[in-house]
């Protein structure tokens, strides 16, 4: 789906479940996310259309598993809470979380973590040294923490794993 459809569906998916939205929270590779607020009960909360089904259903795999593991924070940063699903529009509708957090789960991989070579893996973690500095030893213990939850996650930035 391209921006335009996304925005279509964003407005389908809030008129269905009675709820409207407030701005933009931010757009990515896999979708774009929305503040919405609901006609019934109250409190704001996000919106995450996906741009195709294999990261929505990456996504939602994901947030099932940390349900299931009862999974609400990792060291101390916050993770959405799903509120819903909506397979149809491909969109998981969650808690709006503050830093510190971690969130965006469409390009994690469950039980196994993709296999690439010695280089690669070098050359990913020099880029991740540079994005966080002093900050990614603690984002390596927050993706291994992630692991033994079977998560694991492949693009960890500032813009998803983020401090206060």
């Amino acid at each position: 789906m391209d921006d335009e459809d996304l925005v279509e569906a964003v407005l389908a998916y809030t008129s269905r479940h009675s709820l409207e939205v407030r701005e933009l929270l931010g757009s990515g590779i896999h979708g774009i996310v929305y503040v919405v607020e609901s006609k019934t009960d109250p409190g704001r909360r996000a919106v995450k259309l996906h741009r195709d089904s294999v990261a929505y259903l990456r996504e939602k795999t994901v947030y099932e598993r940390l349900i299931e593991k009862r999974v609400d924070t990792i060291l101390g940063f916050q993770v959405p809470l799903p509120l819903r699903f909506d397979d149809e529009f491909m969109a998981i509708e969650m808690t709006i979380v503050m830093p510190p957090f971690v969130l965006d789960f469409a390009s994690a991989s469950l039980d196994a973590p993709i296999e690439f070579s010695e280089e690669i893996w070098s050359d990913w973690e020099t880029t991740k040294l540079e994005q966080f500095g002093s900050q990614w030893v603690m984002v390596q213990a927050i993706l291994s923490e992630l692991s033994k939850h079977g998560v694991h996650m492949l693009d960890p930035s500032p813009s998803n794993i983020r401090f206060r």
